[in-house]
């Protein structure tokens, strides 16, 4: 029988953890004349009681499999642990949230019949979200998509079903700073959506705050595209046009604005660098403080 692994990256989420336990076995108990499917739940660090449930659980459920961090590492950092430790022929990503219903991933298995290998979850609505978070979101796949040199799917998030060779491809890419659902379309293989109206949080609050949305948002740029030197480039040579041409009559104004742009065109190689100085020093992505049932 072929198998199916769910990774669950859970952080501080012990108020809704046993609601998503409930609907995950669920999922398990559909899929179960066709697949042997597995919870792989990634502890990033949670100071609640979300571990010692999880790991309660486990006792008697071998298919409950858990990973605990040492400290937090961070949501896709989380995700690539759970892929790490996965030898499934499909793997299944999922927040514990419950804002992506986990009963989706049966349409998504039965998608793979007609050959996809990436089947993802594309959101129509996001319930009870504020009108900033819904237009950022929005912005941010399409400015994304103008800036990266691939297709990636707009309106998604992590929540999607692959095979294992598209598992195979990510565990050979090792990049510190990681954008999954970048990384994931960039891999090439055959692709389609899902579409659902996304919920809103079962209970507790949510663990991306607008720091770490602008974290992820700057790791996509970085990670996928070198368009941000482009545009620097393009305005060094306009501007040494305008220096030859002597167009400009206001010449402090004109020195505060090379002068500005200059240190933001360093701030950009600098976030390039930066980017290449963690790759180099070859630091393990994670650290596992323990395993149970793995």
């Amino acid at each position: 029988m072929k198998t199916l692994d769910i990774i669950v990256p859970v952080f501080n989420e012990e108020s809704c953890i046993n609601e998503t336990i409930k609907r995950l076995e669920n999922v398990r108990e559909n899929l179960n004349s066709e697949l042997d499917v597995n919870f792989v739940f990634v502890n990033d660090g949670s100071k609640d009681e979300t571990a010692n449930i999880i790991a309660t659980y486990g006792q008697n459920n071998k298919y409950v499999k858990l990973i605990n961090f040492s400290r937090n590492f961070g949501h896709q950092i989380a995700v690539t642990a759970g892929l790490d430790n996965t030898n499934a022929d499909y793997v299944a990503i999922i927040d514990a949230d419950l804002q992506d219903p986990p009963e989706l991933i049966i349409d998504m298995y039965n998608k793979t019949k007609d050959g996809y290998d990436i089947v993802y979850g594309k959101r129509l609505k996001r319930e009870n979200e504020t009108a900033f978070k819904k237009f950022t979101a929005f912005a941010f796949y399409r400015v994304l998509n103008y800036m990266c040199d691939i297709d990636i799917p707009k309106d998604t998030g992590d929540f999607r079903l692959i095979t294992k060779p598209v598992v195979d491809t990510l565990k050979n890419m090792p990049e510190h700073h990681r954008f999954i659902r970048g990384m994931v379309p960039w891999t090439g293989f055959k692709s389609t959506p899902i579409m659902f109206n996304r919920d809103e949080r079962f209970a507790g609050e949510t663990k991306y705050p607008l720091s770490k949305m602008l974290k992820l948002a700057s790791n996509a740029i970085f990670s996928f595209s070198t368009k941000p030197l482009k545009v620097f480039y393009v305005i060094g040579i306009l501007l040494l046009f305008l220096a030859i041409l002597n167009i400009s009559n206001v010449y402090l104004t004109s020195l505060f604005l090379v002068g500005a742009l200059q240190l933001l065109g360093m701030g950009l190689l600098g976030e390039y660098l930066g980017r290449i100085f963690d790759d180099v020093k070859d630091r393990p992505l994670y650290v596992v403080k323990n395993k149970i049932n793995l």
